[in-house]
């Protein structure tokens, strides 16, 4: 890896071109009308040079935030690029946030454009522009946007990414000397982005990374995981690059390291993507897994009979394999044969499905069920569990490529430090690092606190919220729970999401609500029973097999009241949740639930980007039944 010489964002493509690929080598692929087209190293790089010098004639500098919000596309990469090798810091804004949080960050951020990538977000940005004195430019970045704006475009100027192309390039042989400079100016402590963290609670922070937060932390990973990413390796991408896994995990990693980067149409259209693309590395959030979980045991176990028996034995073989190999030991010859019947009859199919080159995922953004990562690694697919925070740039560990501890996010990354410290007291029983590695190592549980060159700048305009999370010995405090478990990081909870109920027994939710879903019954849950005598929980049934059981319709789920009331749906509920509950403490069971109609979403304002549930969000909007769950008697 002698070649990672780039010390900036906009100094990794070079260095790949200059090292690695011809600029006519293929970089990014897009769905066209009818297969994946590539798009090469020297056409990227011209349209961000274009993109860059139009910049500079509208009076963008170095230090001006300009705002994103498209979805996952080559035009991201274009503008990001752009503006980065002219000292400018990328905004990113989910897509799927609200007109509000728009409006705040925008304007938090002062930034001076917005590119929009397609006509409903358009809509959004213009029913919120004139609330907005700092935004001077609005970009669509798709073609016949004159429809939708028309000609009321206020004091703001709207021009296509197209025109802003065509613009660039007109000017681009006088400015392009200027725009080497700038790249070459760009400093290792600069600004690269403002990432705001849309959490579970609370107002959008900015967070503020540098280059070398993001430069740093992928060269760490690519340490950390040396052998398992090569030049050649295709990756696909569907999770926002407006959050910071996506961003450094995908798109950072294929900048340094000269891997193809797809992108995948929408998440409905994944698995036909994944066949297109025959990705060999993937980016995932454990909800995502837990759903190709559901559909490959609905595909292989519907109808019962032979197909369901030889499956089941399959993963059986899996799974006496996986022991085994955890162990440390060889696997005898019969088990090798049996797997290898396994792999032929079962395993292979299971892999097609993901375009049968897959050689690894990472995932993140959340915890991963145990019972998941056991059911990949059975099926013999690997699925690399990783930590970290946007404000930690954002991986501080992972596990190994050559070894995985299922139930534990790795080791600790070089580079940095992290330790365990006891909230009340703030001893900190241990500081592990890279270095240090111990496979027999265990700590005691406490907050995990992190320092090194992965740790933000701060929070854009929030110098109190900075020094709250960053103490003078240089500690980020992440407000998570966890320990050391075999040397590698265990995380628990988050702090905040710590239920202690009126006997004072604390109860972490996250790996409470995991036991329960292993029903394949159920599709979310959300517990609650803070200070109350016990736990309750709101659950959301598996739609197809609810369907499918009781003869459901579609207009079932579209009737007015939130919450399902049949007591034949929540019998065979209970059913579950009452044999699963033997595996928890008796104070961790749930005693009662409510049945919610559909699921918790984005767009609903009940889940983040990374699908995570927003716990103070739902405890408000369903307060009423709630109440009621502990008015009424037990059913559990």
């Amino acid at each position: 890896m002698d070649y990672l010489q780039g010390k900036t964002l906009p100094q990794l493509i070079r260095y790949v071109v200059k090292h690695i690929h011809p600029p006519e080598h293929p970089f990014l692929l897009y769905r066209g009308p009818q297969k994946y087209e590539p798009i090469s190293y020297g056409e990227a790089l011209d349209k961000a040079d274009a993109i860059s010098a139009w910049l500079l004639e509208m009076g963008i500098k170095k230090g001006d935030r300009l705002g994103l919000l498209l979805d996952n596309s080559p035009e991201y990469v274009y503008f990001d690029q752009a503006l980065q090798q002219i000292g400018a810091v990328n905004v990113s804004v989910y897509p799927t946030i609200p007109e509000k949080d728009t409006a705040y960050i925008l304007n938090d951020s002062g930034a001076k454009s917005l590119i929009a990538g397609n006509s409903f977000l358009l809509k959004k940005v213009l029913k919120i522009a004139g609330d907005c004195p700092a935004l001077r430019f609005i970009i669509p970045a798709f073609d016949d946007h004159e429809k939708i704006t028309g000609q009321n475009t206020g004091n703001k100027t709207i021009i296509s990414l197209n025109d802003v192309i065509i613009q660039g390039k007109a000017v681009l042989e006088s400015r392009k000397a200027e725009i080497s400079a700038l790249r070459e100016d760009v400093q290792e402590e600069d600004l690269a982005s403002l990432i705001y963290t849309s959490g579970t609670t609370g107002i959008p922070k900015g967070t503020m990374l540098t280059h070398a937060n993001f430069v740093k932390n992928v060269k760490a990973c690519l340490e950390h995981l040396t052998g398992a990413i090569d030049n050649d390796d295709t990756f696909l991408s569907f999770l926002p690059l407006s959050h910071v896994f996506e961003r450094t995990a995908t798109y950072h990693v294929c900048l340094a390291m000269g891997c193809k980067m797809a992108f995948a149409e929408s998440l409905e259209s994944l698995g036909r993507n994944m066949t297109e693309v025959q990705p060999s590395i993937m980016n995932v959030v454990p909800r995502l897994l837990e759903k190709i979980q559901d559909k490959v045991y609905k595909n292989a176990t519907e109808g019962g009979g032979l197909k369901a028996k030889i499956f089941y034995w399959a993963l059986n073989t899996g799974k006496k394999a996986r022991e085994i190999r955890e162990q440390g030991k060889s696997l005898p010859a019969g088990l090798s044969l049996q797997l290898a019947i396994a792999e032929k009859l079962v395993f292979r199919k299971i892999k097609e499905k993901t375009g049968g080159n897959l050689k690894f995922m990472i995932s993140g953004g959340g915890a991963m069920p145990v019972s998941v990562g056991e059911f990949f690694s059975n099926l013999g697919i690997i699925v690399l569990e990783g930590y970290g925070l946007t404000e930690t740039s954002p991986v501080v560990a992972v596990n190994l490529y050559e070894r995985q501890a299922i139930g534990t996010v790795g080791p600790v990354i070089p580079g940095i430090e992290i330790g365990i410290q006891q909230p009340e007291t703030q001893e900190i029983f241990t500081i592990q690092t890279h270095e240090s590695h111990d496979p027999s190592f265990q700590s005691p549980e406490g907050e995990i606190i992190v320092r090194g060159h992965c740790i933000m700048k701060g929070y854009w305009n929030k110098p109190a919220e900075t020094q709250a999370a960053i103490d003078r010995q240089g500690w980020f405090h992440t407000g998570d729970v966890g320990c050391f478990r075999q040397g590698n990081l265990k995380i628990t909870d988050r702090i905040k999401n710590m239920l202690v109920n009126a006997y004072g027994k604390n109860v972490y939710p996250t790996p409470v609500e995991n036991v329960y879903m292993k029903s394949n019954k159920i599709e979310q849950i959300f517990l609650v029973g803070d200070k109350q005598e016990y736990i309750t929980a709101i659950l959301v049934p598996n739609k197809e097999l609810m369907m499918q059981t009781f003869d459901l319709h579609e207009s079932f789920f579209s009737e007015p009241t939130p919450f399902i009331e049949d007591t034949r749906i929540i019998n065979w509920l209970n059913e579950d949740i009452r044999s699963l509950s033997t595996e928890l403490a008796k104070f961790e069971r749930i005693k009662n639930f409510a049945v919610k109609r559909t699921p918790f979403t984005i767009d609903d304002g009940e889940m983040t980007p990374t699908l995570k549930i927003k716990r103070k969000v739902v405890e408000e909007k369903y307060a009423g039944m709630i109440r009621q769950l502990y008015k009424l008697p037990a059913v559990v």
